[in-house]
């Protein structure tokens, strides 16, 4: 007669050694706001039994817009573009399609491995709150696949495919996409303009200004003061109706030389803490410039933040050697 105590083991042990193979594929966040950004990050525990995965293919919800992947070194990344089902309004111009599908092959992530596979995106501010957005998710493996697809909700189903699930959007300070809010506007910028902070729920923005440019110019810069008092936070995209990109930027030291570059994962305001973007740090910067930048004007800038959501921040355009002082010179930036 078999021990059951050594049965119970057994299938104890059994039950462990399958843990992996049952592990989802997950969201490492599981909620965001309509009108927010949202940086989707998928995580893959393991690969087709046993197998490991060479290629990730994931499809992105309709209500997920301006969906921008993040490529992984040793991977290949394709995207597949389709028509949304609504249009959506990025910042005044009407979008009618975008990406829909993304595809990382050519990898190898063993069965025993973890990695996180990221895709940068915004959610519609007219998408219910309480709406689950799925992004179905296919691992590929040389014999088979681990398919986690089943968008029904159910915690029963061995395959549900990661969920999303939509928050109130704040209305009174940000500006999502889908609606008509102009820029500059609102009572909080009124409020910026004439010295005061803007505030985006636990967040304060303050001290915007930029620089002016000469004619003909490509970059300029932009700096301000975020003070957050409350959770951690991270600025992940800005964009300017007056540049034909903006991106988020610090200046750090390589060696004995001081550099500049992005920062794509965007950049981090922590918990009680005040971040400062100035001339010689982290900061705003504008390219490709549609217009000059003329001292004495006003511009302003949409900053998405990746708990608060987006907001709209006046910039005082001031001398080109404005705010020197507080960070040393950065070039004109």
């Amino acid at each position: 007669m078999q021990n059951p105590v050594f049965g119970a083991l057994c299938a104890t042990l059994l039950g462990l050694a399958a843990g992996p193979a049952l592990s989802h594929a997950t969201l490492e966040k599981s909620e965001a706001a309509a009108g927010a950004a949202y940086r989707a990050v998928i995580r893959i525990g393991h690969g087709c039994d046993g197998q490991t995965t060479h290629t990730l293919r994931v499809e992105l919800p309709e209500g997920f817009y301006n969906a921008k992947p993040m490529p992984k070194p040793g991977w290949t990344l394709e995207t597949v573009k389709g028509a949304y089902a609504r249009p959506f309004d990025n910042h005044g111009t009407q979008m009618t399609e975008g990406t829909r599908e993304v595809v990382w092959s050519g990898g190898a992530l063993q069965d025993d491995w973890y990695d996180e596979f990221v895709i940068r995106g915004t959610v519609g501010a007219d998408v219910a709150p309480g709406t689950v957005l799925y992004f179905p998710t296919v691992q590929e493996c040389a014999e088979g696949k681990a398919d986690w697809t089943d968008v029904s909700g159910s915690k029963e189903v061995p395959n549900p495919a990661p969920g999303l699930t939509v928050t109130a959007g704040k209305a009174d300070h940000g500006h999502g996409h889908g609606h008509s809010h102009g820029h500059g506007h609102g009572p909080d910028a009124q409020a910026a303009a004439a010295g005061g902070p803007v505030v985006l729920g636990d967040l304060a923005l303050s001290g915007g200004f930029s620089r002016a440019t000469p004619p003909g110019a490509p970059v300029a810069g932009g700096f301000l003061t975020i003070a957050n008092g409350g959770d951690e936070d991270r600025l992940v995209a800005a964009h300017a109706d007056f540049a034909g990109r903006t991106e988020i930027h610090e200046m750090a030291m390589e060696g004995e030389v001081m550099r500049m570059r992005e920062l794509p994962d965007g950049l981090a305001i922590p918990a009680g803490a005040t971040v400062e973007l100035k001339p010689g740090g982290y900061h705003l910067m504008f390219m490709e410039l549609k217009q000059p930048l003329v001292e004495g004007e006003t511009v302003n800038v949409t900053l998405s933040f990746e708990k608060a959501g987006e907001v709209s921040l006046p910039l005082a355009v001031g001398p080109r050697n404005a705010g020197a002082q507080k960070g040393g010179g950065h070039g004109g930036h």
